[in-house]
């Protein structure tokens, strides 16, 4: 089995908690014809639910932080929009439980 390491590419399954932030923190209409204060950064994109998978870049492991040999992860995830998640202390769930990261399903 492989050990995940700082820098690999996983995929996080989106929790509840996790799709409901995203969401809350998006802009309805930016980008249209909404008038934003100079230097605004809205946050903008699809909206999200839980169970959605989505790439994470792991930044840090802590090491038996689940367990023996169940490592947890911290990670920036992917969203299709113009801002990320920040995971924290997430553990691997290959069945992809919300809220868990798992290794890239293979495709032929």
């Amino acid at each position: 089995m492989a050990r995940v390491s700082v820098g690999r590419l996983v995929h996080y399954v989106l929790s509840a908690t996790d799709a409901a932030a995203i969401d809350k923190r998006r802009a309805p209409g930016a980008g249209h014809s909404f008038s934003w204060p100079s230097g605004a950064q809205a946050h903008v994109g699809n909206a999200w639910s839980e169970g959605a998978h989505v790439p994470m870049v792991v930044v840090v492991v802590w090491p038996n932080e689940h367990g023996p040999g169940q490592d947890g992860v911290n990670g920036q995830a992917f969203l299709d929009g113009n801002d990320s998640l920040w995971v924290t202390s997430a553990r691997e769930d290959p069945g992809g439980a919300p809220g868990t990261w798992h290794w890239p399903e293979r495709v032929e």
